[in-house]
C-alpha cells in the first residue's frame, strides 16, 4: 500500500455503508456521539473517507468549530468531554500518513486554520516521527479479558475493602436513567468540586445532551448508587462500544461517601460491560486515586497542527485564560457557602 498517495474525500455519513465495520471504532466516532459534540459545542460535524489512490481505506472524524473568529478543527478539542476521536484505518494504513493527509484536508479543503487530533492508536513514537507539536492526554485502563476475579485481585486492598464496605453497608447499584438523572448527577457533580474550591467544567445541559444523543443507543451506561434508606448518594456514566468502554464522569455527595458508593460503581460498571465484551475499561483521564483499581497508565499523544505557528501562542493563552477563570469561580462559589 503507497501510504504517500493518501488523501481525504468528505462525504455525508449515509454515503459510507462500512461505516460501523472497523474493529477500532469507539464511541466517539458515532453518529450519536458527534451529534452530541455539535449541539453542545455549536458545531459541524465532518466525516471523510481516506484513500489510497481510488480506495477507501478508512475514515477520518472530527468538527468544524469558530473561537475568537477563527475557524477551528478538532478531532476532539480540549473541553469537549471526549477522549479520543481520529481515524478508522484497515489494517496496514499508516497512522503518521493518515495525519499528514489529514492536516491538508483540514487546512485546505475546509479551511481551518488550526486543528487537534487524539487518535487512541497513536503512540509517542508515530507523534515523533509526525513532526508536529504534542503534549499527552493521561489516563488509565484496565483489562477486562482478564476474570472478575484477576481484575478484583489486582486493585489495593484498601480499594477492595471499600468495595466490600458498601456491599455490606446495603448500598444498592442501580441501573438506568430518567428525567432526573442529569440534575443528580450535577448536582452531586457541584458538591465534589466545591470541596476542592473549584466549579464544574461544564453546565448541566451538557450532561442531559450526552443523554438525549447516547443513552437510546444502548451505548450508554447510567449508575446511581442509593443508601440503604434509598436514597441516591452518588451517580455514574460509562459510555462504551465494541472493544472499549469508558469512565465519563462520576459524582457523590461528601456526607455519604463513608458508604464506599463510588469504588461500587466503578466496579459494577467494569462487570458490566465485560459481560458486554468490552476488552478495556477506560478511565477517561488522569487522577492518582484510579491507581488504586489496579488499572496500567495511559499516554495518548494530543497533536496540534496550526496552519499559522503563531495560533500556537494564541492557544496557550486562551487555556490558561480559562484555567483562571475556574479558579476564579471556584472561589467565588466557596466563598458563597
Amino acid at each position: 500500500m503507497s501510504q504517500a498517495t493518501l488523501s481525504m474525500r468528505r462525504v455525508e455519513p449515509a454515503d459510507t455503508p462500512a461505516f460501523d465495520a472497523y474493529p477500532d471504532r469507539m464511541i466517539y466516532h458515532t453518529r450519536e456521539w458527534m451529534g452530541f459534540i455539535a449541539e453542545t459545542q455549536d458545531a459541524e460535524p465532518v466525516v471523510a473517507e481516506v484513500k489510497d489512490g481510488g480506495a477507501v481505506v478508512g475514515l477520518f472524524h472530527g468538527l468544524i468549530f469558530r473561537r475568537y473568529g477563527l475557524r477551528l478543527f478538532g478531532s476532539p478539542f480540549p473541553g469537549w468531554t471526549t477522549m479520543y476521536m481520529g481515524f478508522n484505518l484497515d489494517e496496514g494504513v499508516a497512522r503518521h500518513a493518515a495525519v499528514k493527509a489529514a492536516a491538508d484536508f483540514v487546512h485546505r479543503e475546509l479551511g481551518c486554520v488550526h486543528m487537534e487530533l487524539v487518535d487512541r492508536n497513536i503512540t509517542a513514537e508515530m507523534a515523533s516521527e509526525i513532526g508536529f507539536r504534542y503534549d499527552f492526554v493521561d489516563s488509565y485502563e484496565t483489562d477486562l479479558t482478564q476474570s472478575e476475579d484477576e481484575i478484583f485481585g489486582s486493585m489495593r486492598s484498601a480499594c477492595r475493602r471499600c468495595i466490600r464496605k458498601a456491599e455490606k453497608s446495603g448500598v444498592q447499584i442501580e441501573e438506568g436513567g430518567d428525567e432526573q438523572f442529569a440534575d443528580q448527577y450535577y448536582h452531586q457533580l457541584e458538591d465534589v468540586f466545591l470541596k476542592q474550591g473549584l466549579v464544574p467544567t461544564y453546565g448541566v445541559d451538557r450532561v442531559r445532551a450526552l443523554i438525549k444523543w447516547l443513552y437510546p443507543t444502548g451505548n450508554l451506561l447510567l449508575l446511581r448508587a442509593r443508601d440503604p434508606e434509598g436514597n441516591c448518594i452518588a451517580t455514574g456514566i460509562y459510555p462504551g462500544m465494541n472493544k472499549t468502554a469508558q469512565f465519563w464522569g462520576n459524582a457523590s455527595y461528601r456526607a455519604s461517601q463513608g458508604f464506599r458508593p463510588n469504588e461500587a460503581l466503578h466496579w459494577h460498571a467494569m462487570r458490566y460491560w465485560k459481560k458486554r465484551g468490552a476488552h478495556v475499561f477506560d478511565w477517561g483521564g488522569g487522577g492518582t486515586y484510579k491507581e488504586k483499581y489496579g488499572c496500567a497508565r495511559l499516554e495518548v499523544p494530543r497533536l496540534m497542527i496550526p496552519k499559522y505557528e503563531a495560533l500556537l501562542r494564541l492557544r496557550d493563552a486562551s487555556k490558561r485564560l480559562v484555567e483562571s477563570r475556574q479558579r476564579f469561580l471556584g472561589r467565588m462559589a466557596s466563598k458563597r457557602q
